[in-house]
């Protein structure tokens, strides 16, 4: 093993992985190296739990460093730092935290689990369709081996990626995981990082791949002890929703950049995972000649030219289209499209929604054949430009979703869009983005009608717990449904645990009629979409042909495959009937191979789609590829 990532396999066909991160607690043969940087610190003690003798001292080692190499620990030794004699700290780069973020940090050897998936290398993007879930809210035991035993259920399904919401280490019984302080650390409320591992391998060994959301743009308000020894890992120069910006421009700025770079690597090394999410990187302030986004493509970059199928996720709400594709990420989450379909399927017109109020369908055929709906528009709702054009990125640069954490959980009742809309108005939306071109995404629960809310969920003590139940209720005040200050009082508590509790999903209704009904449904498509998509899109770009709008919800769009075949959608978003034409003129009917309708009558070109019907065809490459009038 070098060390510095991924070991040889042995002949038992066992991988060993563990990464070095230059910090933190890392065994060596001579014991452990603990290693922190407190640049606004005198002295560093390390502490060990259970341990007669006195503190250690750790030695200064040049720009802000302490360290010491100690044969008094090892892999399961519980150890914290102790600041100028007085404050007792984990370690910022513990890598597990039996006993909360506030307790011991856990000496963990990660090169100890033994991996057997050998031979994975990731699958490439062409084939993802994604399943997002949360560990504690996905399973009944609400940890990795939960979620793992459930996994061949996706499989079966037809997903090929999961992906995972943040598991770095916070505070509490419950959260997000958008409030972890400690993010080399996967929660001990989800078990042990030998859990997580094996979880991830459970996946490799069904085909999955398994991408983790990962949160660089602030750290949560109970447990980061950072700017008590390190101030320099924040700055007042810039300002973000979570108070001063973490530091990736100014002085200090080299060692918290590292320390995210490492991140990175751990994930992606040690955990073999096949990509990260990166949250809200419009949050990110960064002025430096290049940005810590450019950083992190660059750092995952021998990896892919090492031969994994490593993807790089941004949420980002700026749209900035110039980060992916050759700026080294790989895609984004499109959520335009998502705002698009809800304001068709709800008509629900408020806050972000009002951007995509009026021309509904243009914005959806733009989402469709372009990527984004705001390619530097006006937004009304943001009062400003948003966006960059993205039409020459290809359709793989955009995640599309009916649902996600956010869209459903920022709701304040947690609210599916199944509660929202008809199952029919539903099935149209599900039917049209799992069968375009680009990945597609699901939430959890969303492929069997799952009932439950996702709310949004907490645990934080006292003052804070107050403050974050009353902020959460005040955010809603805008909204003309809680105008008023009673009705606020009615969203759920964020700290309660039925809260929590009330958004685990129930899988017993995969059993009832309903949720066997979607689930075919839904695998259905997936299956057309393997069969007759996946490999297609592996051959080369995708070419869109643009959309044409028939009547007020009517929709005709078509793409090129690299072999000369045409995908082609019919499709009426609405609840009266609409003549839909075709965009492109066919040569030959019989070429044509129908894979999905959610109507079982067939519907002619000249008649008009019935409410809410989707039609999807495949055509060979002998169809004639002029557009009408074009």
């Amino acid at each position: 093993m070098d060390g510095s990532g991924e070991a040889g396999a042995t002949d038992s066909g066992v991988t060993r992985r563990y990464e070095r991160l230059g910090f933190g607690a890392e065994c060596e043969a001579s014991g452990v190296r603990f290693r922190l940087w407190a640049p606004s610190a005198c002295t560093v003690d390390l502490m060990l739990e259970g341990s007669t003798a006195p503190p250690i001292a750790m030695r200064p080692a040049g720009d802000g460093w302490f360290e010491v190499i100690t044969g008094a620990a090892g892999a399961g030794s519980l150890y914290r730092y102790r600041i100028d004699g007085g404050l007792v700290i984990p370690d910022p780069a513990s890598r597990f935290q039996p006993r909360d973020a506030h307790g011991p940090s856990e000496v963990v050897n990660g090169g100890a689990f033994a991996w057997t998936d050998t031979t994975w290398r990731g699958r490439p993007w062409t084939d993802a369709v994604l399943y997002e879930l949360h560990v504690g809210a996905f399973s009944p035991e609400g940890t990795y081996a939960g979620a793992a035993a459930l996994l061949p259920r996706l499989a079966a399904l037809g997903v090929t990626a999961i992906e995972l919401m943040p598991v770095a280490d916070f505070p509490g019984r419950a959260n997000w995981g958008y409030d972890g302080v400690l993010p080399f650390a996967p929660d001990s409320r989800y078990g042990r990082p030998e859990d997580l591992k094996a979880l991830i391998m459970t996946a490799h060994g069904l085909g999955l791949m398994v991408l983790l959301d990962v949160v660089y743009n602030h750290f949560g308000p109970d447990g980061n002890y950072l700017g008590c020894y390190a101030p320099a890992f924040f700055t007042s120069r810039h300002h973000t929703p979570w108070g001063d910006a973490i530091n990736f421009d100014a002085p200090g700025s080299a060692q918290v950049r590292a320390y995210f770079e490492a991140n990175v690597r751990y994930w992606l090394n040690e955990y073999h995972l096949d990509g990260l999410r990166f949250d809200a990187v419009h949050a990110i302030v960064d002025d430096s000649p290049q940005s810590i986004l450019t950083s992190i493509a660059q750092t995952v970059e021998p990896l892919r030219s090492a031969g994994r199928h490593i993807h790089l996720i941004l949420e980002n709400e700026n749209n900035e289209a110039r980060h992916l594709g050759q700026g080294g990420f790989t895609a984004q989450w499109n959520d335009d499209i998502h705002h698009i379909l809800h304001v068709l399927l709800t008509g629900e017109t408020e806050g972000y929604y009002a951007d995509y109020a009026q021309d509904t369908m243009r914005l959806l055929g733009r989402c469709l054949t372009e990527g984004f709906a705001y390619q530097g528009e006006f937004s009304p709702y943001r009062q400003g430009p948003r966006g960059e054009p993205s039409t020459a990125l290809g359709a793989g640069a955009f995640v599309s979703f009916l649902q996600n954490h956010d869209q459903v959980g920022n709701r304040a009742f947690g609210e599916r869009i199944t509660a929202l809309a008809s199952p029919e108005a539903v099935r149209a939306a599900t039917a049209v983005l799992l069968l375009a071109p680009s990945p597609p995404l699901l939430f959890m629960g969303q492929e069997f009608g799952c009932s439950r809310p996702f709310l949004f969920f907490c645990d934080f003590e006292a003052d804070l717990g107050r403050a974050v139940t009353e902020g959460r209720r005040r955010e809603f005040a805008r909204f003309r449904q809680f105008a008023d200050e009673a009705q606020r009082a009615g969203i759920p508590d964020p700290n309660s645990e039925e809260t929590f509790l009330s958004s685990r999903l129930d899988w017993r209704e995969t059993e009832g009629a309903v949720g066997v009904a979607w689930l075919a449904f839904h695998q259905g498509l997936l299956q057309a979409r393997a069969r007759h998509l996946a490999g297609r899109l592996a051959q080369g770009p995708v070419r869109s042909q643009g959309f044409e709008l028939f009547g007020g919800r009517g929709i005709a769009a078509a793409w090129r495959f690299a072999d000369g075949s045409l995908l082609h959608l019919r499709a009426n978003l609405g609840p009266t009937p609409v003549k839909v034409g075709y965009r492109i003129a066919k040569e030959a009917r019989a070429s044509a191979v129908l894979l999905h309708a959610t109507k079982s009558a067939p519907t002619p070109a000249d008649e008009a789609l019935e409410p809410w019907e989707v039609r999807w065809e495949l055509w060979s490459a002998a169809c004639g590829p002029q557009a009408n009038g074009a």
